[in-house]
């Protein structure tokens, strides 16, 4: 790669989509800033830090670079792009992908019945990527190049583990959607990917502990990687911009640009699978 590498930041970034999205964007030569709250083994139920996380992204050919941020403490948000600022003087990539997960999510339940926790979730994960895309715009005005990507999934226009997961969701598709009539004079673009069932730690655990309810999603599984070779296809488009704003199926447009995952496979959309497809937004705009 000639001249400086593309600077991206994954948020969440210790394990699952994360982790992969940060190690693609290595393997495509980018320096990546990946974040989370994991620094040792034992910091979560689930392994991975983001020690970890970044060794893997200078392994695939890019340079990690790992920080602890709690992205519920707008403070630690400040620092964080303060610091890409002055190591760096430009940000290209920024992936929303912090969540704040519970591990009742998907419990038996009503929503009531469980932690009400559940619900930090639309903190750390839908308030959170709008700190962050508040803090990445103006470097990205001012290059006038960037994309800012959330990641998302189906659950965000039908029913999924309840109410905090879909208004997630449906949250984030919504705001890449509105950040980008703001970006759109700068040529700046947002997206909103809907990643298909991901061969994350998380989801392989849930399948072997019950397979019976969602042993199905085995044969449709995407690497956590894949995601990250989308987003890479996406911001070396010329043509980005006429995708800004949209809410995108992952393996839709993966297709469209000839990737495929590990060992050659071509991940399903669900639009062909279960004939859901994003909710269309209108062109009116009231400022």
């Amino acid at each position: 790669m000639s001249g400086n590498p593309p600077v991206a930041l994954v948020t969440g970034a210790s394990r699952g989509a994360g982790r992969g999205i940060a190690v693609a964007l290595g393997s495509h030569g980018c320096t990546v800033y990946v974040t989370g709250r994991s620094e040792t083994s034992g910091d979560s139920s689930v392994p991975g830090t983001i020690h970890e996380t970044a060794a893997a992204v200078t392994a695939a050919g890019g340079t990690g670079i790992a920080v602890r941020v709690d992205h519920a403490d707008d403070s630690q948000v400040t620092a964080l792009f303060e610091r890409i600022s002055a190591d760096q003087g430009r940000l290209d990539i920024l992936v929303n992908n912090a969540c704040a997960i519970h591990d009742q999510l998907s419990a038996p339940g009503h929503f009531w019945e469980k932690p009400l926790a559940i619900g930090d979730m639309i903190d750390v994960g839908l308030r959170s990527g709008f700190v962050a895309g508040w803090y990445a715009a103006p470097s990205m005005v001012a290059q006038r190049r960037g994309l800012i990507v959330f990641t998302s999934a189906p659950g965000s226009v039908h029913y999924v583990f309840g109410p905090a997961y879909g208004a997630h969701k449906a949250g984030v598709d919504k705001m890449a959607h509105d950040m980008s009539i703001d970006l759109r004079e700068a040529n700046v673009a947002a997206v909103s990917i809907w990643m298909g069932s991901l061969a994350t730690e998380r989801l392989l655990a849930m399948i072997d502990a019950d397979p019976a309810r969602y042993g199905h999603l085995a044969e449709s599984l995407e690497t956590p990687e894949f995601t990250g070779h989308v987003i890479w296809a996406l911001y070396s488009d010329p043509e980005l911009m006429a995708l800004s704003g949209k809410t995108l199926i992952g393996a839709e447009i993966g297709a469209h640009y000839g990737i495929v995952d590990r060992g050659g496979k071509v991940p399903p959309s669900v639009r062909a699978t279960h004939g859901i497809a994003p909710r269309p937004f209108y062109p009116n705009v009231i400022r």
